[in-house]
């Protein structure tokens, strides 16, 4: 169904000198990709990312079995990884086709739908791979190109000015998106927040205010 639109077409047999670190989350211990990777020569490390299954310098990779694509629809849960790897400037979402993508758990439609919905208003870039095998090729071509002289697990692409200080806020103990909205709604900056008195800051924080006292005294 899928075959031949994103395939890769030639085994890959040597691997280059040059290639850069791969960047893997300690999740994909479960998958054989890794163990694919050293058989490959490629130089890899398990880490715990907040982001994404791969990064390789720049580019950020989702890596979906099509049944855990579908599970995923279900519950939501691509959407906010879709988003989550658009922090990198060069992101992708490969989908592993090691089963009928139009059997199981959603319909047929629905897949098509969230495919063309992906391609063209999330504008994520979407591989098709024939199983973890051709996935690994894929990882070792993007890992030999031009080796950057570093790898960063911060976001790549600028927060605009609100998503900067919700960043701040979170960083508080026990501090989710719905209490900083309710901070910056109520006093509109950070440093009004840090600047107001406890019995304002009490009326939203509660049983959070000490810690957070704390960490500003």
């Amino acid at each position: 169904m899928f075959n031949g639109i994103f395939e890769s077409k030639k085994a890959v047999h040597k691997t280059s000198k040059q290639t850069s670190k791969v960047l893997v989350d300690i999740h994909e211990k479960n998958s054989l990709v890794p163990s694919l990777l050293s058989k490959l020569n490629i130089d890899y490390e398990f880490v715990s990312l907040d982001v994404a299954d791969y990064i390789i310098n720049d580019i950020a990779i989702e890596r979906k079995t099509i049944s855990d694509l579908k599970s995923s629809i279900i519950n939501k849960r691509i959407l906010f990884q879709l988003k989550e790897i658009k922090q990198y400037p060069k992101h992708l979402l490969i989908v592993e086709l090691n089963e009928n993508p139009y059997e199981g758990i959603i319909h047929e439609n629905a897949l098509r739908g969230f495919i063309l919905s992906t391609l063209l208003e999330s504008q994520v870039p979407i591989i098709f791979s024939q199983g973890e095998e051709d996935t690994a090729k894929y990882i070792l071509i993007l890992a030999s190109k031009k080796r950057k002289s570093c790898i960063s697990l911060r976001k790549k692409i600028p927060l605009s000015i609100d998503e900067q200080k919700q960043f701040v806020l979170e960083g508080f103990p026990g501090i989710g998106p719905a209490t900083t909205k309710k901070l910056l709604k109520q006093f509109g900056s950070i440093r009004n927040i840090i600047n107001s008195d406890e019995i304002s800051l009490k009326s939203i924080l509660g049983k959070k205010f000490e810690a957070f006292k704390r960490i500003i005294d």
